[in-house]
């Protein structure tokens, strides 16, 4: 009776370990591929916070990410300003060029067109600009910590 278990044992421990790597081999998966160039978005300058993306921040540094196929690439948008292109990747985002991004004065809260033009491909997006908060103190308001409010 022993030697029965044992012999039982063995083959269902035989069959595990050659079953194993084969059952691995069969289930592992690619690595997936990189998406396809032609992403453009606005984001804020951070990796961490992707529900950024595609949102204007005010009083915050925010960049223009493309990926794009094409010798010179160009950002365009009718209410933004860009500057130092930079080519590469950037902080987490799967992105082959960015630039830093700054609203033109006076635009209003809304939605945008942005887009990228990579040699003879053109590749679009659009992203919101929140209303502006009030960025002026009202005079005769107390300030905390100045002594107005003394007796």
């Amino acid at each position: 009776m022993r030697k029965t278990v044992f012999f039982v044992a063995a083959a269902v421990i035989g069959a595990t370990t050659l079953a194993g790597p084969a059952m691995a081999q069969n289930t592992s998966t690619a690595a997936a591929p990189s998406p396809a160039a032609g992403m453009v978005q606005l984001n804020v300058n951070t990796a961490i916070n992707q529900t950024l993306a595609g949102k204007y921040v005010r009083d915050a540094p925010n960049v223009a990410l493309a990926k794009c196929d094409g010798p010179s690439p160009k950002f365009a948008s009718p209410v933004l300003t860009f500057a130092n292109y930079t080519p590469g990747p950037f902080m987490g985002v799967d992105a082959n060029i960015s630039a830093d991004v700054a609203l033109k004065p006076d635009t209003a809260a809304g939605t945008y067109p942005l887009t990228v033009t990579c040699g003879s491909q053109t590749y679009s997006a659009q992203f919101t600009v929140p209303a502006a908060q009030v960025a002026k103190v009202p005079s005769g308001a107390a300030k905390a910590g100045d002594g107005s409010m003394a007796g």
